[in-house]
């Protein structure tokens, strides 16, 4: 008889962190995943479409928990799981990053007595205000086998105390980097948007921008995008925006000359940071997959999760400052970068995968 696993899932991103685990472990056959999509980040480019595309499992349960505050989407995601868990027994429950459903879920298992591993762990930013940086602490302190991308994240939870405490801790290595691997075999035939744009390889800039203290704070958001403007007069800047930040631009009558296009799928996202010269983002997971595409990223916060990125070189933090993104710009431009180092790991879902196993065997 197999081992029953239970992925937690709640964004897109997870989906395709959580597609590389899952093929390992189809591969295998010695365990049986069920995944659950909590429906925390409710993407109308999740369709049926998506999962045939990606080659990822379709979820056993789809929970549609969106568009409500921290605390309701938190209890009611809380809730529905542990009414799931408790039906299905699993043997071991899964869960990536630090998003609300990865805390859901965590306290779901470890309230059960079930054993919880956490992908992605040891990450800080040390932001306490963060949400995100409040789910992945107490889903670290909680789980039985933290699955870390990092040396930084080892280290993180050394500090912490994590030596002292009944939790395996291990550096396995970014999972993002063999997902990036996988699907950049076929991003070419599936993506639409880079040829339908002409642009030219390594002459434009790739650009996104949606964290809450940028798009909500209108000076922050003023000040990156003339940086943007600034930066186009000497490339092209693509900024794949969300409708509700292009239309704070509208009610405000921000205009500037930047392409900006409607959000883009997995794959046309794949495509521009492979022929991007550089990229400016405030997003964490864009970071990594910039140098994973050998791209330096310009990071518009005031802090990173990825230290190692800005220590090696390859990222600069500049928040929203104006002066310091288009700096960083005309520093990148002519700039060689040696992207040969391995600061993530090789073969990271098979590591995943056997901490797992070894887990459930030894429970």
């Amino acid at each position: 008889m197999n081992y029953k696993l239970i992925t937690i899932l709640g964004a897109r991103p997870q989906f395709v962190k959580a597609a590389v685990l899952s093929r390992i472990i189809k591969k295998h056959d010695e365990v049986d995943e069920i995944i659950i999509h909590t429906g925390q980040h409710y993407d109308t480019n999740m369709s049926a479409v998506f999962f045939e595309e990606m080659d990822i499992p379709k979820p056993k349960y789809n929970l549609a928990i969106n568009g409500l505050g921290h605390g309701a989407m938190t209890g009611q995601m809380l809730e529905k799981i542990e009414v799931i868990l408790l039906d299905e027994k699993p043997d071991a429950v899964v869960v990536y990053g630090d998003t609300n459903s990865t805390l859901a879920g965590a306290l779901a298992a470890k309230k059960l007595g079930i054993k919880l591993i956490h992908i992605e762990a040891g990450l800080r930013s040390f932001n306490i205000a963060m949400p995100e940086e409040i789910n992945r602490i107490l889903t670290d302190r909680i789980s039985d086998l933290l699955l870390c991308p990092t040396d930084t994240a080892l280290n993180n939870l050394e500090e912490e105390g994590y030596k002292n405490l009944p939790i395996k801790v291990v550096k396995a290595g970014d999972i993002m980097k063999d997902a990036v691997s996988y699907y950049s075999k076929t991003s070419s035939e599936k993506a639409k948007v880079f040829k339908s744009l002409n642009l030219e390889k390594g002459k434009f800039v790739l650009a996104t921008i949606h964290r809450q203290e940028n798009t909500d704070d209108l000076a922050s958001l003023k000040a990156i995008f003339e940086a943007l403007s600034k930066i186009s007069k000497e490339q092209t800047v693509v900024l794949p925006l969300h409708p509700r930040t292009k239309n704070i631009l509208k009610k405000n009558n921000l205009n500037y000359n930047i392409k900006i296009i409607e959000p883009v799928g997995y794959f046309d996202m794949l495509e521009l940071l492979k022929n991007c010269s550089m990229v400016v983002s405030d997003s964490g997971g864009l970071q990594k997959e910039a140098f994973f595409n050998k791209k330096p990223v310009i990071i518009a916060r005031t802090e990173t999760e990825w230290v190692e990125l800005v220590t090696n070189g390859f990222g600069r933090i500049v928040g929203a400052n104006k002066d310091k993104i288009h700096q960083a710009f005309q520093d990148f431009k002519n700039k060689e970068f040696n992207f040969s180092i391995n600061l993530y790991g090789d073969a990271v879902g098979e590591k995943m995968y056997n901490e797992i196993l070894n887990l459930i065997e030894t429970a």
